[in-house]
C-alpha cells in the first residue's frame, strides 16, 4: 500500500477494497467500468511481455461479455455472488495497474529488466482470476448458458496458464547485460548490438530515448537509497544516454505536451468525460491529487485529509462509516485532469508536498558501467563538436544541455572530456538554435567547480558578455547572465568579470530594459559581483542605483526584494549611500518596508536604512523621523520579525530616537525597550 503522501509507485498494485455491505449490482457496475478500462489498453503495443498482456486482456474480454449478459438479463443477483465479484474486482484493479505500467511509454527498458517480477505478477493475477471465477455461483446467475460455459472454460485455462518471461525478452535482457559489461570494461558496443535491443523495445528515435531517460530519472530520484535498484537505474540511464548521444544521428522534433499526454493516457483519449466526475465532492474543484477511500469514492487529497482531521470517519458522499482512512492514489482521474488542463492550455498544479530532486545523489556514479558509458558518450560528443557539420554540432550541444541539466557526475565527465572550449566557439554562431543550445549547455556546466574554472581559463568571460549584448534569442541572453551569476560565486572570478569594461554596464542595461527573467538573472548576478569592492564604483558609474530604486516599485515582489539586497550592499559604503540618497530612494524604501510581505526583503530594507543613517548622518535620520509610515513598519518587525530583524529595527528606532528626543513618539521607544528586554 503506497504511503498516503505518495502517488502510486511504478509496478506497485494498490487496490480499493469493496465495502463490507456493498450490493451485488453496485459491484457488477464497477466491474464493467473496470473491464472497459482494461480493454481500452488493447491498442497499446506492449513491446515487452506482449504475450502475457494479450492473454490477460483476452481473459477480460470474456469476463466483460459475461458481465454485460448478466446486466442485460436484469434479474436479481444472489448475495452469494458478492464474494466472487469482490475477488474479481480486487484482481482486475491490480491487472489494470500492471497493464498500464507495461504499456507506459518511457518505461520499456525498466519493464524489461524487471521481467521476473512482472511475469510473476501476471501469473499470480491470472490465477487469481481463476479463483474468483471458481467461487461464482453460476447456477444461481441468470445468464446465457453459452456464456456460462465460456466462463468455466476461462476458469480452467487461467488456472493452468504457464506464464513466464518470453524468450525474446530473455534474449534482450542478456543483450542489455552484455552492453553494460562492455561499458564497465571501457569497450564501445557495436551499433548492431544496440539496434537489436532498441528495435525489440520499439525505441526508434532520439525522442524515444529521451522518454526512457526521463522515466528512469524519475524512478531514480524516487528511490529511497543507493541500493541495488538505484544502481541498476543509474546504469540504465547511462545506457540510454549513450544510445541517444551516439546511436541516433539526428534529433526528431520534441513531442508537444498534448502528444506526450496522449501517449501516457492512450486508453482515456477516446472517453467522453463528464467534468463532474473530475471535481472533488467536497471542494467542487478539479482534483489535482485524487485519492480513493475505502468506499470507492474519490476526493482531492487535501479536502479528504481535512475531513479526517476534523474527526469525521464517514464517507462524505455515501455517509458510510469507514473501516480505515487509507488513501489510494487514483491515477486514472489524475491523468484525465492533466489531459483536460493540457487541452485548455492551463498549467497543471502539482500537489503540495512534492519532494524536490536531490541532485547531490548524482555526484558519483553508482556503477562502473554508468561511468564508462558517460565517458564514451562525452568522447563522442567532443568529436562531433570538433569535426561535425552544423547539424551535428547542434545535436551535440543539445545533448550536452540535456545530460548536464540535473546530473553532477555528467557535468564533471563532460568538462573533463574537454567540451567547454568547443561549446564557447559556438557562442558566435549565427544559427539561433546552435547558439541557444551551446549557451544553455555552458550554463549547466558552470554550476560545477571544474566547469566554471574551465570557462574562465579558456577566456570565455568576454564571449559570455558578448552573448548578453548581441545574442539573437532572448533566452540565450538570459542564460548567459545566469552563467555570470554562477561564475561570480567564486571571488577571483568576480574580479575578472569586473575587469571587462562592458560587463557591469550590460547587466545594468538588462536590469532596466530586460524581460522579467532577464532582470531577475541580472540583479542576482549584480549582487554577487558587488561582493568585490572594486566593482562598486563601476556599478555606480553604470547608473545601477536609479535602476534598482525603480525596481522597488515592481509588481514582482521577488524582483523588488532582490533589488533591496543589492541596495543594502551598496549602502554599506559612503559613495554607495550617497548615490542612493541622490536617487531619492528613502521614500521608496520606506514604502517597500510597509507593503512587502517578504521577511528577508524587509530585513534587508532595514539594513539599507541603517547604513544610510550611518553614512548619511543626521540629515537622513531627520528625514526618516518625518515619515509616519515608517513607525508602524518598524514596530511590526520588532513584534513579529526574526531575531536579526528585531535587532536591526530596534537599532533604527534608537537611532531616530536619539536625534529626535522627546519629540519622537514615546510608544515606539517604549515598545523598542520592551522587546530589547525580551530579546535579552
Amino acid at each position: 500500500m503506497p504511503r498516503p503522501s505518495d502517488r502510486r509507485r511504478f509496478l506497485a498494485l494498490p487496490v480499493v477494497q469493496p465495502g463490507a455491505n456493498v450490493l451485488p449490482t453496485v459491484l457488477l457496475d464497477a466491474l464493467v467500468v473496470l473491464a472497459d478500462e482494461i480493454l481500452a489498453l488493447r491498442a497499446c503495443p506492449f513491446p515487452v511481455h506482449r504475450r502475457s498482456a494479450r492473454e490477460a486482456i483476452r481473459v477480460v474480454v470474456t469476463i466483460r461479455e459475461f458481465m454485460a449478459d448478466v446486466r442485460g438479463q436484469g434479474s436479481a443477483l444472489p448475495d452469494s455472488i458478492v464474494v466472487g465479484f469482490s475477488e474479481l474486482y480486487i484482481t482486475l484493479q491490480k491487472l489494470r495497474h500492471l497493464l498500464q505500467d507495461c504499456a507506459r511509454p518511457g518505461a520499456r527498458l525498466w519493464v524489461l529488466m524487471r521481467s521476473e517480477r512482472v511475469s510473476s505478477d501476471f501469473l499470480v493475477l491470472v490465477r487469481s482470476i481463476s479463483t474468483a471465477l471458481d467461487v461464482l455461483p453460476l447456477a444461481s446467475i441468470d445468464a446465457v448458458s453459452e456464456v456460462k460455459e465460456l466462463i468455466r472454460l476461462v476458469e480452467e485455462q487461467t488456472w493452468k496458464a504457464a506464464i513466464k518471461t518470453e524468450p525474446d525478452d530473455s534474449q534482450a535482457i542478456r543483450s542489455v547485460s552484455s552492453v553494460l559489461c562492455q561499458f564497465k570494461n571501457g569497450i564501445a558496443p557495436t551499433r548492431s548490438a544496440l539496434r537489436q535491443i532498441l528495435d525489440h523495445l520499439h525505441i526508434r528515435s532520439w525522442n524515444d530515448c529521451g522518454e526512457e531517460i526521463a522515466f528512469l530519472e524519475e524512478l531514480f530520484f524516487e528511490s529511497s537509497d543507493d541500493g541495488e535498484e538505484a544502481a541498476l537505474l543509474d546504469s540504465l540511464m547511462a545506457f540510454m544516454a549513450y544510445c541517444r548521444a551516439v546511436f541516433f544521428d539526428t534529433m526528431d522534433d520534441e513531442k508537444s505536451a498534448d502528444e506526450q499526454l496522449k501517449a501516457q493516457a492512450t486508453a482515456m483519449n477516446h472517453v467522453i468525460v463528464n467534468l463532474d466526475y473530475l471535481r472533488c465532492p467536497i471542494s467542487l474543484e478539479l482534483m489535482t491529487d485524487p485519492v480513493t477511500i475505502a468506499t470507492g469514492q474519490t476526493y482531492d487529497r487535501a479536502s479528504i485529509s481535512r475531513w479526517f482531521e476534523s474527526d469525521c470517519l464517514t464517507c462524505p458522499v455515501t455517509g458510510e462509516k469507514l473501516a480505515n482512512k487509507d488513501l489510494v492514489p487514483n491515477s486514472a482521474i489524475r491523468n484525465l485532469v492533466e489531459q483536460l488542463c493540457q487541452q485548455n492550455n492551463v498549467r497543471f498544479p502539482e500537489p503540495n508536498g512534492k519532494q524536490k530532486r536531490d541532485v547531490a545523489r548524482t555526484e558519483k556514479p553508482l556503477t562502473s558501467a554508468a561511468a564508462g558509458a558517460m565517458a564514451m558518450a562525452a568522447a563522442s560528443l567532443v568529436d562531433k563538436l570538433a569535426t561535425g557539420t552544423n547539424q551535428e554540432k547542434n545535436k551535440a550541444a543539445h545533448e550536452i544541455r540535456k545530460l548536464s541539466k540535473s546530473n553532477i557526475f555528467n557535468r564533471a565527465c563532460l568538462v573533463e572530456a574537454g567540451l567547454v572550449p568547443w561549446l564557447l566557439q559556438l557562442f558566435s554562431s549565427m544559427d539561433t538554435s546552435i547558439q541557444d543550445n551551446a549557451v544553455a549547455a555552458v550554463l549547466n556546466l558552470s554550476k560545477h567547480p571544474d566547469g566554471s574554472r574551465a570557462i574562465v581559463e579558456v577566456g570565455g568571460l568576454c564571449l559570455i558578455v558578448d552573448v548578453i549584448r548581441y545574442a539573437l534569442k532572448t533566452q540565450a541572453r538570459q542564460n548567459a547572465v545566469a552563467i555570470l551569476f554562477y561564475l561570480s560565486s567564486i571571488e577571483e572570478h568576480r574580479i575578472e568579470i569586473g575587469k571587462i569594461p562592458q560587463a557591469i554596464p550590460t547587466l545594468v542595461e538588462l536590469l532596466r530594459d530586460g524581460t522579467y527573467r532577464g532582470r531577475k538573472n541580472a540583479v542576482v548576478a549584480l549582487y554577487m559581483l558587488m561582493q568585490a569592492p572594486d566593482n562598486l564604483p563601476k556599478a555606480l558609474d553604470a547608473g545601477a542605483v536609479p535602476v534598482l530604486v525603480a525596481l522597488l516599485s515592481s509588481e514582482q515582489e521577488d524582483l523588488a526584494g532582490d533589488a533591496v539586497g543589492v541596495l543594502a550592499k551598496t549602502a554599506e559604503s559612503h559613495d554607495g549611500a550617497t548615490a542612493i540618497l541622490e536617487a531619492s530612494a528613502v521614500p521608496h524604501l520606506v514604502e517597500f518596508l510597509r507593503s512587502s510581505t517578504s521577511r528577508s526583503g524587509r530585513e534587508k530594507c532595514v539594513s539599507t536604512l541603517l547604513s544610510l543613517c550611518d553614512n548619511g548622518g543626521a540629515k537622513v535620520v531627520r528625514l526618516l523621523g518625518q515619515m509616519p509610515a515608517l513607525l508602524p513598519s518598524l514596530y511590526s518587525l520588532i513584534a513579529h520579525g526574526t531575531s536579526q530583524a528585531k535587532t536591526k529595527a530596534i537599532s533604527l528606532v534608537n537611532c531616530i530616537q536619539s536625534l529626535h528626543g522627546q519629540g519622537y513618539p514615546a510608544i515606539v521607544a517604549s515598545a523598542a525597550q520592551e522587546h530589547i528586554i525580551r530579546a535579552q
